[in-house]
């Protein structure tokens, strides 16, 4: 049986006949911009997160870019950001006119490293992105001290991580902002691009409500220029539904993560990372080399709440992930490589002082080994172990 990288249909279609009822619902009120679904929507987020204020955004890439503008970032000003991440982080500090510093990320956890952004801070840095990538918390005891001895201001890209935590506290309720995507591919995924903002500051809910609808307040009178960064009421009613059972979809995903991890580690020259090997590339490789290992797992930090959005391999060896990846794919299997090209290597960011795009060793082995493997919560049995033994057939 075929076995997508991801169905949505397969967690949609079942809520069909409540989403077409909400919609209705929706219709009947004529309010589309703004209104009670908009702002039950944001209590109902704050509540999961665990943070005082949400603002819904168009999209999570608007959420990063009002966060930016937000702090009146701009030229002349420099942010830390891990260079092994999707667009968006860097995309949106570009946007300011801000300069894009990236930084090397963990071999085991794939998060920013700050030790490498310790080496790259200057006079001219004004903020840090922690990006939650793949769903597992970045160490934020670490970014919160590091930001507060450098008077930097820290936004957390969770886009990826809505519900995640660290020691028990919401990601993206840490730093001064934190920013999460509703892309339909996303572990809360809407119809369509929507975002958010949360915050604990009553003074920045304030600024961002009034930002993300022109710069606005009252009605035609605009104290700063803002931008349309509203999400539409239809779009926070249907993802209202979907909220309700947000709990079971991560516990789908952590579930079928478990499975992977417990089968898989099983094989022949495949071994968990270890939280040993946090940060510290060197120890990596040398066990991987003396261990024999072919094939490295993901892990969850004991210290997390790991959500999964993606369940991403490490492949050992030159042309090995390519490889698989083909392999799998011959097997109608799905897979994916987050990220190919980091991003200090991107044709957009060549043109950026030498000391922003300095090398990044550890994101560029990651760029060649990563792929992930579905991990979406509807996912059978007989799938989860289809992909088992597809991985094993490879590996024999």
């Amino acid at each position: 049986m075929p076995v997508p990288l991801l169905d949505v249909n397969a967690q949609n279609l079942p809520l069909e006949a409540e989403l077409k009822e909400v919609f209705e619902r929706v219709l009947h009120t004529g309010r589309f911009i703004l209104g009670d679904e908009v702002d039950a929507f944001e209590a109902e987020c704050a509540a999961l997160v665990g943070a005082k204020h949400a603002i819904s955004m168009s999209s999570g890439t608007d959420a990063l870019l009002a966060a930016f503008m937000a702090l009146n970032l701009g030229p002349g000003d420099e942010v830390l950001c891990p260079a092994f991440t999707f667009f968006a982080t860097a995309g949106c500090i570009a946007r300011t006119g801000a300069t894009p510093v990236f930084c090397d990320v963990c071999p085991v956890c794939f998060n920013i490293d700050l030790d490498s952004a310790a080496e790259r801070l200057t006079s001219k840095t004004k903020a840090i992105v922690p990006v939650h990538l793949f769903g597992q918390s970045a160490a934020m005891d670490e970014v919160m001290a590091f930001a507060k001895q450098h008077g930097l201001a820290v936004i957390e890209d969770a886009a990826q991580a809505i519900g995640s935590t660290y020691k028990g506290v919401g990601c993206g309720t840490i730093g001064d902002y934190g920013c999460y995507s509703f892309f339909p591919s996303k572990n809360l995924g809407g119809f369509g691009d929507g975002g958010l903002i949360t915050t604990n500051d009553d003074a920045r809910a304030e600024q961002l409500k009034q930002l993300r609808n022109h710069g606005m307040h009252p009605k035609y009178y605009h104290s700063f220029v803002g931008a349309n960064f509203r999400m539409d009421a239809l779009q926070c009613a249907l993802l209202r539904v979907k909220l309700r059972h947000y709990a079971e979809y991560t516990d789908g995903r952590r579930r079928n993560a478990a499975f992977y991890t417990e089968k898989l580690s099983a094989l022949s020259g495949v071994s968990t990372a270890r939280e040993s090997d946090c940060c510290c590339p060197e120890g990596q490789t040398a066990r991987l080399e003396r261990e024999g290992i072919r094939l490295l797992l993901p892990v969850s930090y004991q210290h997390n709440g790991h959500i999964w959005n993606q369940y991403t391999l490490r492949v050992i060896g030159d042309g090995r992930r390519d490889a698989l990846k083909q392999h799998l794919i011959d097997k109608g299997i799905g897979c994916e490589v987050y990220y190919p090209v980091p991003l200090h290597r991107q044709e957009c960011f060549q043109s950026l002082p030498a000391q922003a795009i300095q090398a990044c060793p550890v994101s560029e082995r990651l760029a060649t080994e990563v792929l992930s493997i579905p991990i979406y919560p509807e996912l059978l049995e007989s799938q989860r172990q289809e992909v088992v033994e597809a991985i094993a057939g490879f590996l024999s």
